[in-house]
């Protein structure tokens, strides 16, 4: 082999590697812009999480406050039951006694008030039987004197 096929040879053999220098160039200009990407896309995920890492703190927060308030709401209601049982024990043990009391007294003066009635109306019957007999004495009386 002489020395221009040699060099033909090697001109040859360097064209290829530079086309795949190329290639590879590219291929890692790609590569880099890819892992750009990637970073940035990291980059936007790590913020999200740090987002969502300070709504899941604030979410704790808040529900701490609930759990106080549905306690407090629990006792309140407790409370209320408490005072809902005292109000019908009043109501059954004293309320509804009185008002039993009350009652059978009105009904006692019911039924005095129908017998001062019954009297009242023998004693108005009485009065205007008298009245009728005194009007009749007195036109009695003015017979006889006329008579006489």
């Amino acid at each position: 082999m002489t020395d221009n096929e040699l060099l033909q040879e090697i001109l040859a053999v360097t064209q290829s590697l530079k086309t795949d220098v190329s290639s590879l160039k590219t291929d890692v200009q790609s590569l880099k812009t890819d892992v750009q990407s990637l970073k940035t896309d990291v980059q936007s995920l790590k913020t999200d999480v740090s987002s969502l890492k300070t709504d899941v703190q604030s979410l704790k927060t808040d529900m701490k406050f609930v759990k106080t308030d549905v306690q407090q709401l629990k006792s309140d209601m407790q409370d209320t039951k408490h005072r809902i049982t005292s109000l019908e024990l009043t109501l059954e043990n004293e309320t509804n006694r009185n008002i039993r009391l009350i009652a059978e007294g009105h009904l006692d003066l019911s039924r005095k008030l129908d017998q001062a009635l019954v009297v009242e109306n023998q004693k108005e019957m009485l009065l205007i039987r008298v009245n009728t007999l005194e009007n009749e004495m007195r036109k009695l009386k003015e017979q006889m004197v006329t008579t006489s």
